[in-house]
């Protein structure tokens, strides 16, 4: 049975930075109870090796109605994914674990890919509603980021489970790109966004109660 209860997710700092505005933007809703569903939030390991644990215990123990998992981005705006794909690939950078993979499938048996269970059309007009930066992403990359999507759909997929669940990328905070002309979103401002994430996926959620 699933419970009243939302799922956060966000990663750990990785490569030359000591912060990720994804955990640190999640953290401020821990706990904390919005229209009835309390928010816990979960910080995930950027090792290869961790990420598909971490978020199959997660859903194992928690039972949760919606979860989103968030992680940062040099993008300025928002991204909300639609499909995560079953593929790791990285070639500049590496994992905290120093694994670096190459045309590695993240599931054998998997599915190409996995589409978005997130209400994403409703949550970007939400967003840009509220004077928020945001956009429909058609590519996770293929790091960290695209797998713990990919492994936390396809938990779902074989599971059977029929709840909002995705990933949203969110820019890097200002204090991280200063030297380096890379776009940037106040953590203030990222956190509005996700409020505004949370409260429309229990919109829909509480909608669906009444059909």
């Amino acid at each position: 049975m699933m419970s009243n209860k939302m799922i956060l997710t966000g990663f750990e700092p990785f490569g030359d930075s000591d912060v990720n505005p994804s955990i640190i933007a999640c953290r401020s809703f821990d706990d904390k109870v919005i229209n009835d569903f309390r928010v816990k939030v979960f910080e995930i390991p950027l090792s290869f090796y961790e990420i598909k644990g971490s978020i199959e215990r997660i859903m194992t123990k928690e039972l949760p109605s919606a979860i989103v998992c968030t992680g940062q981005s040099p993008r300025p705006v928002i991204s909300l994914e639609r499909i995560a794909i079953n593929i790791a690939d990285i070639k500049k950078s590496a994992y905290n674990c120093g694994t670096k993979p190459v045309d590695l499938k993240l599931e054998v048996v998997g599915q190409d890919g996995y589409f978005t269970k997130l209400p994403i059309k409703l949550i970007n007009k939400n967003l840009e509603r509220n004077k928020i930066p945001s956009e429909i992403s058609n590519s996770a990359g293929t790091f960290g980021c695209n797998q713990i999507f990919y492994h936390l759909m396809h938990y779902i997929n074989v599971s059977n489970l029929n709840i909002p669940a995705g990933f949203l990328h969110i820019p890097s905070m200002p204090e991280q790109v200063i030297g380096k002309k890379l776009p940037s979103m106040s953590i203030e401002t990222t956190i509005k966004g996700i409020e505004i994430v949370i409260k429309t996926i229990i919109e829909i959620i509480e909608k669906d109660k009444q059909v």
